[in-house]
């Protein structure tokens, strides 16, 4: 039996302004499309939100999307936080998972 796999992913801009917060189930794929400008009326075009930040990784779509809905409630400064955590740096992660 394949075994599933769903992301929740952060994105900021280039001067790390603004994050986005986006679930998915192919992490690679939807950086791209971000990356791409996919869907050019986005929140993530209009903002210039294509740098990767922050991703876990969740078996069951359920706790994904909930974890999604969680960080997009959450106040900036926690949202921060969670990058801090992961991402001591702030560095911008889309070479690590594009290149996998």
């Amino acid at each position: 039996m394949k075994r599933h796999e769903y992301f929740v992913y952060i994105l900021t801009n280039y001067n790390k302004t603004v994050l986005y917060v986006g679930m998915t189930n192919d992490l690679s794929r939807r950086l791209s499309e971000h990356v791409e400008k996919f869907n050019p009326d986005s929140f993530t075009v209009k903002y210039r939100c294509k740098y990767l930040l922050f991703w876990e990784q969740y078996q069951y779509v359920r706790e994904a999307i909930a974890r999604e809905k969680e960080i997009k409630g959450w106040r900036r400064s926690k949202k921060d936080l969670l990058v801090s955590e992961f991402n001591p740096d702030w560095r911008f992660l889309n070479e690590d998972v594009l290149s996998n």
